[in-house]
């Protein structure tokens, strides 16, 4: 019935592998400290890995079915990690996670068989350049909206941050809603032709999806869900650029990928330093943490403007190429838009490193951070500046995949 195990290894799989599997060794190190007051480590680990080890196998596979299943593994991971601690309200949370993207998957399969039934296979290699209608491409753009939390399934992303700060990282940045946007390029800007692409009335809600979601962070006082919000809305720049689907755009949504995983890495691991010392995630009970914490403030400072887009970090060439070529291809209004969720951007980064390292300090802190704890968020800020330093390395390293994906 169209299932083939069959795996295809060319430069996007491997670029989307080598992101994910560096960032996730990241997370794995920093882990070893955070995990250690906890119980069910062995569980713990085990569905980490599983959930990297289908990341991967979804990243490499060539049959539709195949993806689908790696797709749904990822989301019984989620699941099992969301509601780790075991609280009644992480349980609710988990639920609500698994039900929302696997009700999105579930449209996503419905597409793969209609595509089936038109064409009698599944391969993506044979099925590159064959079009599809525009229900097919809906049914699957809505598994795939589903799994990067954009509008209208962006409600499960910020609910997810009662999971341990590995794990929030690991969703956020290296793999779960990361494995949308790899899907969309995989399948729609070198594989299937969707004769009427609504492009206008995709970037409107994608970009609506960016700014409501930049606009939240600025009102929440968790710290984790402002960096959930920041998630949904950075990810909608990526989509952009592939939906504009021009050379220029795709490369630059390629490179703003790789600097992104890498800086909001380091932003959720950071975030979860201060909540494992201090116990909350109340921004309004922090404050005056720069004295007890420099290393960590520095690192934080250093991966957000990463993902500010302040030159010379590779958020500031990723975006600004972005952006360009949005307004290139003659979608100015959401080119400016664009720029406006930048500089919210800004504000609320900027808000939540004021509300938790400045000021004066009156929450009871809870010993010193796992020096290998520290030194990951550390690593994450340098590189989060050398993508920047080095950025016409990467470009052109984009540039190259992008060439052989045919643009």
């Amino acid at each position: 019935m169209g299932f083939e195990l069959i795996f295809q290894s060319d430069p996007l799989a491997v670029f989307m592998a080598w992101v994910s599997g560096f960032v996730g060794l990241l997370i794995f190190i920093y882990a070893l400290g955070y995990m250690q007051p906890y119980s069910h480590k062995p569980e713990f680990f085990a569905f980490m890995a599983l959930f990297l080890a289908s990341m991967m196998g979804l990243i490499f596979s060539a049959n539709l079915l195949l993806l689908y299943v790696f797709w749904e593994l990822t989301a019984l991971c989620s699941w099992r990690l969301i509601g780790f601690y075991r609280k009644e309200e992480d349980l609710w949370f988990a639920d609500k996670a698994f039900i929302v993207t696997f009700f999105g998957a579930s449209l996503m399969l419905a597409g793969i068989v209609l595509i089936y039934l038109q064409y009698g296979t599944l391969n993506l290699c044979a099925l590159k350049g064959m079009p599809i209608s525009n229900l097919v491409f809906f049914l699957i753009l809505g598994g795939i909206f589903s799994k990067s939390a954009q509008l209208p399934w962006s409600g499960w992303l910020p609910d997810a941050g009662v999971a341990p700060s590995p794990v929030t990282a690991l969703l956020h940045a290296a793999v779960l809603v990361k494995i949308g946007v790899y899907a969309y390029v995989r399948l729609f800007a070198n594989g299937l032709q969707v004769p009427l692409m609504p492009q206008t009335t995709l970037l409107g809600v994608i970009m609506l999806s960016g700014l409501v979601a930049a606009v939240s962070s600025l009102k929440d006082s968790n710290i984790k869900r402002i960096l959930a919000y920041s998630t949904i809305s950075q990810l909608a720049y990526i989509f952009i650029g592939l939906v504009v689907n021009s050379a220029a755009s795709v490369a630059a949504a390629l490179f703003y990928i790789l600097v992104h995983s890498i800086a909001k890495a380091g932003l959720f691991l950071t975030v979860g330093i201060i909540e494992q010392r201090t116990h909350t995630k109340d921004l309004n009970q922090l404050g005056g943490l720069l004295k007890r914490f420099p290393m960590v403030a520095v690192a934080y400072l250093l991966c957000a403007f990463g993902i500010i887009g302040l030159p010379p970090f590779g958020g500031f060439f990723s975006k600004f190429y972005l952006i360009l070529a949005t307004a290139r291809a003659g979608y100015v209004l959401i080119a400016v838009v664009a720029v406006i969720t930048a500089v919210v951007t800004l504000l609320y980064l900027m808000r939540l490193f004021n509300g938790m390292f400045l000021g004066e300090s009156t929450i009871q802190i809870d010993g010193e951070p796992h020096v290998a704890m520290t030194g990951i968020v550390l690593i994450c800020g340098i590189f989060s500046l050398l993508l920047g330093l080095f950025a016409n390395y990467f470009m052109t390293m984009t540039n190259q995949i992008v060439l052989a994906l045919g643009k």
